[in-house]
């Protein structure tokens, strides 16, 4: 749910940072159209960051994105128009799209993440139907939203080789289902004809974390050359294991040996910046979203003395997959809150364009802490006006439109990381 605007306090900010990339800007821009020259956003995607003061860097990039209703208004105009352009360069003469959300009905706040997309796509210029994969959908089902609002959901169908709903043949299918699950069979081999977004190796039952930190390693370093600073500033450090299983402990004695190894790059970084403080990593599956599978360790000791449930709460996601990889990253601690709550950013973008964003907030969550947990809330990221048009005469940290701009400058740099990552698992 979203809250109303809170003052947004941030310890430590990195306003040398900050003021290197609004000097930067023109140099940024520049280098951004031309990576889009050569490499193809996804249609749209969404990115947690976390800010340490000492630096700002992602922690997950989402390429199916459940939180629209989260976005303030004033982000809605700046959504339309970058759908306009992503569906303009896709199809052009698209009219119809059929929106495929989670398999789950009964969350209330993603069915508004649902409805507030819906809405934009329709003011965007197209007809939009929803259809459910889920079984228990045999025939149109109106669901009722807060506000007197109400959302359609329509069993999906598929005639040939293309998908749609009982009277309707779309030009574009846009899956807000990030087919955790596996892929279903109904989504394999669709008419070329009929554009799928985003593509099927985007979802988790095929894409790795661990994959698309290894791109954003690249991206990181490319930035950091035009700006003039050390690439780890803006971006966390990340090893990864397979053949996990927490239930019995097996690779139990690799997650320790990596923890160790990352604990320790860590440490000689912090050495090399003069920070003062221990480091710590995070432990999450490799595939996966929804805040599961997540645990913050401060020493391998840790990973080899879980007890039953700290196994148990790591060895399942969402849908119920066992987890079998985990990717081992560092910690970025947040010193960013919104009224006394630890608070993270997230940015979200819309093709290659940032369209707004909010804080996750927790109030009972560490500045060490996973933040997407129960108890967590939403507040808009307070735009005056586009994140796109920082006052470059404004002093360091004076001006929250410049500190919106870096954010999305770091968005955009997942963003990128995710074009080649996709690029590179095609089928």
């Amino acid at each position: 749910m979203s809250s109303p605007a809170a003052p947004v306090v941030v310890a430590g900010p990195a306003l040398a940072f900050e003021q290197r990339v609004l000097d930067a800007m023109p140099a940024i821009e520049h280098w951004f159209r031309h990576q889009w020259h050569e490499h193809t956003p996804p249609f749209y995607a969404s990115v947690d960051l976390r800010n340490a003061g000492f630096k700002l860097a992602p922690v997950d990039t989402n390429l199916f994105p459940g939180g629209f209703n989260n976005l303030a208004d004033e982000a809605l105009p700046s959504a339309v128009q970058a759908a306009q352009f992503a569906i303009e360069r896709t199809c052009p003469e698209a009219r119809k799209l059929l929106l495929i959300p989670e398999r789950h009905t009964r969350n209330v706040y993603y069915l508004q993440n649902v409805a507030r997309l819906a809405r934009i796509l329709e003011s965007a210029g197209l007809e939009v139907r929803i259809a459910s994969l889920a079984d228990e959908i045999v025939a149109e089902t109106t669901v009722s939203l807060p506000g007197g609002d109400t959302l359609r959901i329509e069993p999906l169908e598929r005639r040939g080789g293309r998908l749609g709903v009982a009277g309707f043949d779309p030009c574009i299918v846009l899956l807000n289902n990030d087919l955790s699950a596996g892929t279903p069979s109904v989504l394999r081999d669709i008419d070329p004809a009929q554009v799928l977004l985003p593509p099927l190796h985007a979802g988790w039952s095929v894409r790795r974390k661990s994959q698309h930190f290894a791109c954003y390693d690249e991206v990181a370093a490319e930035f950091a050359q035009l700006v003039g600073i050390d690439p780890w500033m803006v971006n966390p450090l990340f090893a990864r294991c397979g053949e996990i299983d927490f239930r019995d402990g097996a690779g139990a004695e690799c997650l320790a040996q990596q923890v160790d190894r990352l604990l320790a790059a860590i440490r000689e970084k912090y050495r090399e910046h003069g920070i003062r403080q221990d480091p710590f990593v995070i432990v999450k599956a490799d595939a996966g979203t929804y805040g599961m599978g997540i645990m913050t360790v401060r020493d391998a000791s840790e990973v080899e003395s879980l007890n039953r449930k700290q196994r148990n709460k790591m060895a399942v996601i969402k849908e119920g997959l066992r987890v079998t990889e985990v990717i081992i990253q560092e910690g970025v601690p947040s010193y960013e809150t919104v009224s006394q709550g630890v608070a993270e950013p997230v940015v979200y973008m819309i093709d290659r364009y940032v369209i707004g964003g909010f804080h996750r907030v927790h109030p009972d969550r560490g500045i060490d802490e996973n933040l997407n947990a129960p108890g967590m809330h939403f507040v808009p990221l307070p735009f005056d006006g586009s994140c796109n048009l920082p006052d470059t005469h404004a002093a360091p940290g004076a001006c929250a439109l410049n500190r919106f701009y870096v954010y999305g400058v770091i968005g955009r740099l997942a963003l990128l990381a995710a074009a080649r990552e996709l690029e590179r698992t095609a089928v």
